[in-house]
């Protein structure tokens, strides 16, 4: 029964993190506030790609902070020399959402 336990503790902590995540819900979003006319999850359009962009913020405990001020007011600098346009029409929920499914890579399901 030990046995059995653990087996299932260990398995329960194999689950990935973003295993929560609407991605679809969070690709409408993004396709809704025009994101995806600059962005891709895995290669750069005009801006990057969102793996791109969990890869830089992996481990950054202020990246949500930090981006979510950098997509409503944009920005420009930080992946080359186009601008970011601002975002401001987006919810705070709604980029939450957004930036929680970037954050973790992007997974497609």
């Amino acid at each position: 029964m030990k046995r059995l336990l653990f087996a299932g503790l260990a398995l329960s902590s194999a689950v990935p993190a973003f295993a929560g995540i609407d991605a679809a819900k969070a690709q409408a979003i993004a396709g809704q506030h025009m994101c995806l006319s600059c962005h891709a999850v895995d290669h750069k359009v005009v801006g990057p790609a969102y793996r791109d962009v969990a890869h830089k913020y992996k481990g950054d405990a202020d990246a949500m902070a930090a981006l979510m001020k950098k997509v409503k007011g944009g920005g420009a600098g930080a992946w080359g020399p186009v601008a970011m346009p601002p975002n401001p029409g987006i919810s705070d929920a709604d980029l939450q959402v957004v930036l929680t499914w970037v954050l973790a890579g992007a997974p497609t399901q």
